[in-house]
């Protein structure tokens, strides 16, 4: 009659069973990362050398650690070791597959480790049914305890995405209502990894592109899905820039808002809506940031009001009393096409004075002064800026 089985059934393994196994573990370990990789199907896809280390890896810790329990009453799994099954379990469940690939995968190791350490003993000696029978309840045993490991992993990794995803909704709620108190938007922020938020950038999709969308940007994004559409909050960044965003986005029907500190999101994203309305057949991306002379035309003064930040922020490092003759002096060039003699007649300055205070804009602004679009832009910003300016003086 067997004996009961034991809470440690690798108590009354042999003990020349690890001394029968240690010389051919490392060709042991190979072998079955490769068994278990190849008659998984989900891991068998998986084409990423990091991939294939970390199940080696954790073959490696799995059969040092049997062989390490033959002859022993400890627990399958001290702290230190189960935190690595632990894992393999979370990062199943991070990479969006279900816990029955990882199962397998320890079936079909439970029983290569069976024929392994069997046909390892039987080079040693005879072995008779008992010992066969208390090695197949040792590794199935141990390889039951892998798994409730891997298991705990992957359950307590999916608790903590769902928290994660309430952690995210939350500050894009915030941030899209606008009327959250800064420190508590901040502390939002810091939850989920972004302690220093600063300029966001919000881009409008289609519905059924949200999923795609947090995806793509995990970490660096927010995705809130309305009732037609979603919104994308890009944390700014370099993938927030307007070179990977018209790649990324390309066809997808997107509208990516202008780049704003964060109280100002609910002002990007409605900027972003009403340039959707101004697209036309577009696929996009479209930026907001080409249409916002047309939308202060219309009298969007939220357009007005990134346009006038735009369009003076060269100027923000001069002296105020400097600032303030130089944005004058450009008003006038601009309305008097870049007649210096008229635009020193309105001002009742030198002409000398306008071409050093032009030389100066020049450094400032560089080429965009010759641009047609710039000039219209800051024509119309100088326009609300400064107020009408007085009517030339009368010569003679």
């Amino acid at each position: 009659m067997s004996a009961p089985v034991s809470t440690a059934p690798w108590r009354r393994l042999p003990a020349d069973l690890a001394t029968a196994m240690r010389p051919q573990l490392p060709a042991t370990v190979a072998a079955v990362a490769v068994a278990v990789t190849e008659a998984t199907p989900a891991f068998a896809a998986i084409a990423d050398d990091k991939f294939a280390r970390d199940v080696q890896s954790a073959v490696q810790v799995a059969l040092d650690r049997f062989l390490d329990l033959v002859g022993t009453e400890e627990p399958a799994l001290p702290p230190r070791f189960r935190a690595v099954f632990v894992g393999l379990g979370a990062a199943e469940a991070r990479e969006d597959r279900g816990p029955e690939a990882l199962l397998a995968a320890l079936r079909t190791a439970a029983r290569l480790l069976l024929r392994t350490a069997s046909q390892s003993l039987a080079r040693l000696r005879p072995i008779d049914t008992e010992e066969l029978i208390d090695l197949s309840d040792a590794v199935s045993a141990y390889v039951a305890e892998l798994a409730a490991a891997s298991t705990d992993g992957y359950a307590l990794q999916l608790r903590e995405q769902a928290g994660e995803g309430d952690r995210r909704r939350q500050l894009a709620e915030l941030l899209l209502r606008g009327d959250g108190m800064p420190s508590a938007v901040e502390a939002a922020a810091a939850r989920i990894g972004w302690p220093d938020l600063d300029a966001v950038v919000p881009v409008l999709l289609p519905l059924d592109q949200a999923r795609d969308a947090r995806f793509r940007y995990g970490a660096d994004g927010l995705v809130i899905e309305r009732g037609r559409d979603a919104v994308l909050l890009l944390r700014a960044g370099p993938r927030a820039t307007r070179a990977p965003l018209a790649e990324a986005l390309a066809g997808r029907w997107a509208v990516v808002g202008p780049e704003l500190d964060w109280p100002q999101v609910p002002a990007g994203v409605r900027l972003a809506e009403l340039t959707a309305g101004l697209a036309g057949p577009d696929p996009g991306p479209v930026f907001v940031d080409d249409h916002l002379i047309a939308l202060t035309l219309r009298g969007e003064q939220r357009a007005l009001a990134v346009l006038t930040a735009r369009r003076l922020a060269p100027l923000a490092d001069v002296r105020p009393a400097q600032r303030d003759s130089l944005l004058v002096t450009l008003h006038a060039w601009l309305r008097h096409w870049g007649s210096r003699a008229e635009v020193a007649a309105e001002l009742f300055v030198h002409p000398q004075t306008v071409s050093y205070r032009l030389k100066r804009l020049r450094d400032i602004y560089g080429a965009d002064l010759d641009d047609p679009t710039t000039r219209l832009e800051l024509l119309v910003v100088l326009a609300t800026h400064l107020g009408t300016p007085p009517p030339p003086a009368r010569r003679g």
